[in-house]
């Protein structure tokens, strides 16, 4: 059936286990939030606490995480970091999984 087809491949298994690791990372609703602030622009630790409800600590463990999928990067200024979304692939899986979860009477994801 597939293998009919002269233009199908399967993507490598590098390919498809780092692609599961960032759709892993992105299956909490506190790491949703911090990433979809950060899409709006650069924040701190104490901003993304307060823009996600939860602790500084509890974001700063959940950066580390988005950072080593590479969602995220982080630009020390001083004794601060301000952390950023890596780039607008990231936007874009977040905006559709928002997109796909919505309901009828939510407003639409920018």
């Amino acid at each position: 059936m597939h293998s009919d087809r002269d233009d199908f491949a399967m993507p490598h298994e590098e390919q498809v286990h780092l692609a599961a690791e960032s759709l892993r990372m992105l299956a909490d609703p506190t790491r949703i939030k911090i990433l979809w602030a950060l899409l709006q622009g650069e924040s701190t630790v104490a901003c993304l606490a307060e823009l996600a409800g939860t602790s500084p600590t509890a974001v700063s463990q959940h950066l580390a995480k988005l950072r080593l999928a590479g969602l995220v990067t982080g630009r020390r200024e001083g004794t601060y970091v301000h952390y950023s979304a890596t780039d607008d692939h990231v936007q874009r899986l977040l905006s559709e999984a928002l997109f796909h979860a919505r309901t009828p009477d939510a407003v639409a994801a920018p």
